[in-house]
């Protein structure tokens, strides 16, 4: 049997609309038998390169996004706040994830989630790594490696190579979905992902 090709799942921790389209995609994933592979990058690294601001000290832009994301959590019936750091450095949990993987495959999605869920619907302070590794601790991971993995050689360097493959593969936003080497940007764009796994493309 044929294995298909997985759902690759790019994204910034601190993108809300990262955590709106991770509400959907295992869904997604489950319906056409793909895997998903969670992959993490740094943002700020792509902006440098496309020579944007973050969105929400963006004029005009930035007051709508902040309004939608509120909007996307009423339509979801899901809790939502900002961080009171906004945006942040997302290295802890962004480093962590790729130990995951690496470690129990299967965990890195539950856990990239449970990241994101903590973030934007409990407040938590993810960035931080002593709170991010107790998150991680929730689903039942060692604690004590998820702290290591957050300053491990190792792990920076996976996360600054995934960020530099973001910016060779085209990726300029977050989230970003690559189907069969076709890439999605942004959360509005899972209806598509998903008509586009089930016919083939178009």
């Amino acid at each position: 049997m044929t294995r298909l090709a997985p759902i690759e799942f790019w994204f910034e921790f601190c993108s809300p609309y990262a955590f709106f389209a991770g509400l959907e995609i295992a869904d997604i994933a489950c319906r056409h038998g793909r895997p998903i592979v969670w992959r993490p990058f740094l943002l700020g690294a792509v902006l440098q390169v496309t020579g944007m601001t973050p969105l929400p000290d963006q004029k005009l832009r930035g007051a709508y996004a902040v309004h939608d994301w509120r909007r996307l959590a009423r339509f979801h019936k899901v809790s939502f706040s900002l961080p009171k750091v906004f945006p942040f450095m997302s290295l802890a949990p962004a480093r962590m994830t790729y130990a995951v993987e690496h470690l129990a495959p299967c965990m890195a999605g539950p856990f990239a989630s449970h990241m994101l869920s903590a973030l934007f619907e409990r407040g938590a302070d993810i960035a931080d790594i002593s709170v991010a590794a107790r998150l991680g601790a929730e689903l039942g991971l060692d604690p004590a490696m998820l702290g290591a993995a957050a300053t491990d050689q190792r792990w920076k360097d996976a996360l600054r190579s995934r960020t530099d493959e973001a910016i060779e593969r085209g990726i300029f936003g977050s989230p970003f979905v690559i189907v069969d080497g076709e890439g999605f940007w942004g959360s509005d764009r899972l209806g598509m992902v998903d008509r586009w796994l089930s016919v083939g493309g178009w």
